[in-house]
């Protein structure tokens, strides 16, 4: 069998494409076990399997595409474009990797995943938007990025972020400081977020003014939210009554997006966590979408995504970790 060619463009240094001593060339090969790949000045020659060498082509392609719309490949992006298009139906990693939501300082953020181009696409198209998925899979990130585009677009004009305080077993009256010194370590994640998408010197005015506000759930009751995008974080931890609550504050050219983990429920024993029902609830009600991402989906630390794993094998072997059956919660 002649060896398949690929020759890549002048234009486009091969280094750019392979990796510095070739370690993109490397995981190729990894990941491509079945085919040899050889590569000599801009020509990339392949021999073996005939399906593999037709996603490895179809890899490349999309690869040259990114790297003519001036991304810088890694090897993260790499492994993500090899998921895509070994997906069934095959995904096309130069559609997702290429949908620019926000940049800021030199840094553009966009999705890395499939699963998060859709939930981005979800918060674009519907008024009320869940987004549920483990840590580290971007869900509240991609959320606060969209409502810092939606403000600078003047699709709204104000951004609301709040989060219930209620986290691993502490209450706020155990800790010390006054009530605002107690409620930001429960806020803290949001202005980080905050902070890495809008320059740190406007926060304070923006804070100051009300175009941004960061506050407890708590603060919401009685409130109508116009013309704002709003973003519930931590949505696990609201009691089924919350959750209609901030739910019902919904106004007139708003969006909401609402994210949580459902395997992290910090409420106490027996207390029913509202994002775990309110999916039975709104099925079907129009212009409200649910988005569930996965450990394939989690930006962090490669490892995050294993440690997901292993958690949701050990639970559904072992109940809880007293090694107790897990109660069933609606």
């Amino acid at each position: 069998m002649e060896p398949a060619l690929i020759t890549v463009p002048t234009a486009i240094p091969m280094v750019a494409l392979v990796g510095a001593h070739d370690s993109y060339l490397r995981i190729l090969e990894e990941v491509f076990p079945d085919i040899s790949i050889t590569v000599r000045g801009n020509e990339i020659f392949t021999r073996g399997d005939l399906d593999q060498i037709t996603k490895f082509h179809s890899l490349i392609t999309e690869l040259l595409v990114l790297l003519r719309g001036g991304q810088v490949l890694s090897e993260d992006v790499i492994r993500r474009s090899v998921s895509m298009i070994n997906h069934d139906p095959i995904e096309h990693p130069a559609d997702v990797l290429s949908l620019n939501i926000l940049s800021n300082r030199g840094k553009t953020i966009r999705p890395k995943t499939s699963n998060q181009k859709r939930y981005v696409e979800a918060i674009d198209e519907n008024t009320v938007t869940f987004g549920v998925g483990p840590a580290g899979c971007g869900k509240t990130y991609l959320a606060m990025a969209k409502a810092i585009q939606a403000l600078q677009s003047k699709q709204v004009n104000r951004i609301i972020l709040t989060r219930p305080a209620v986290e691993a077993g502490e209450r706020l009256g155990f800790l010390p400081g006054t009530l605002q010194e107690k409620i930001d370590p429960y806020l803290r994640p949001l202005f980080d977020a905050l902070h890495d998408m809008i320059d740190q010197e406007s926060i304070p005015r923006l804070m100051q003014s009300g175009i941004i506000e960061i506050a407890p759930l708590a603060y919401m009751r009685g409130r109508t939210l116009n013309d704002a995008f709003i973003i519930l974080d931590e949505a696990q931890n609201t009691s089924a009554e919350q959750m209609k609550m901030f739910l019902t504050r919904l106004g007139f050219g708003s969006k909401m997006v609402i994210t949580g983990d459902v395997t992290q429920v910090d409420l106490p024993h027996g207390a029913q966590s509202g994002l775990r029902v309110v999916g039975e609830i709104l099925e079907g009600v129009a212009d409200i979408e649910f988005v569930h991402l996965t450990s394939e989906d989690v930006v962090r630390n490669r490892l995050v995504g294993e440690i997901v794993d292993a958690y949701a094998i050990f639970e559904e072997g072992k109940g809880d970790f007293n090694n107790k059956p897990r109660s069933v919660r609606a």
